[in-house]
């Protein structure tokens, strides 16, 4: 299963010692994560003082940390309202970058967001489109991304929030164009929903950015610890699901 870890997120330092902060904190956290399996890695740019960040004064180091301590999959940050909460600002901030990520996430519940989908692909970077299913979240976001007009379907991929691991919600996703599609949930929705997604093959996501405990409720110790889970969950779901299709012929 494709997995990707995602270092930091939104988090605090105060949330607890596994979350990295500091750029030679999370190269080191990204360099483990890869090393347990993780495939790409996300990571939210972040000033000396906690900020999120878009500034190419914050993002270019950070990504060239990342780079020199061998993280050698691809790399995302997140193109979002929390780092800048103007939409003209957010546009400018990405097109005044000199370090490019490999991808960049795209909130559609952000306003703007259909043009900075396509100032990111403008500038040779892949858009991760974010779009929320299930609890609160209403059909806005994904209608959004829908009537999107992206020029290449080639780099955009649909990372889907999922609110609960319901397997109606994804088999709605069946009519969509033909783009990869990751899902992933926070807290205690993360490990149910990585099981969904390997059950339906799709993509996956995992890191303290998005849960910090383990599937048994334990405290996670770091992202590798989170990525070794993740994949004996992925493995155990996949069988599992492999022997329901045999039994059922």
């Amino acid at each position: 299963m494709p997995l990707q870890v995602s270092l930091n997120g939104g988090r605090e330092a105060a949330e607890g010692a596994a979350v990295p902060m500091s750029p030679e904190d999370l190269a080191r956290s990204a360099v483990a994560s890869v090393a347990a399996g993780a495939r790409e890695v996300l990571v939210h740019p972040r000033t000396p003082c906690g900020r999120e960040s878009l500034s190419p004064r914050v993002v270019g180091p950070l990504l060239e940390a990342l780079r020199g301590a061998g993280v050698s999959v691809p790399l995302s940050v997140p193109a979002s309202i929390a780092a800048e909460p103007d939409p003209a600002a957010r546009l400018g901030r990405v097109r005044s970058w000199d370090v490019l990520p490999d991808r960049a996430v795209v909130r559609f519940t952000d306003p703007g967001a259909e043009e900075l989908g396509l100032a990111v692909l403008d500038r040779g970077v892949a858009v991760d489109a974010v779009v929320p299913l299930g609890g609160t979240a209403g059909p806005e976001p994904l209608g959004r991304f829908l009537a999107w007009a992206a020029p290449d379907h080639g780099r955009v991929r649909l990372v889907v929030e999922l609110s609960e691991a319901d397997p109606a919600l994804v088999a709605g996703l069946c009519w969509l164009p033909p783009v990869e599609v990751v899902l992933f949930g926070r807290e205690v929705a993360a490990w149910p929903v990585l099981r969904l997604a390997a059950r339906c093959g799709a993509g996956a996501r995992v890191g303290v950015g998005d849960v910090l405990v383990l599937p048994d409720g334990r405290p996670a110790r770091s992202n590798a610890e989170l990525v070794t889970a993740a994949l004996v969950e992925a493995e155990a779901e996949a069988s599992r699901a492999a022997r329901a299709t045999v039994g059922s012929r």
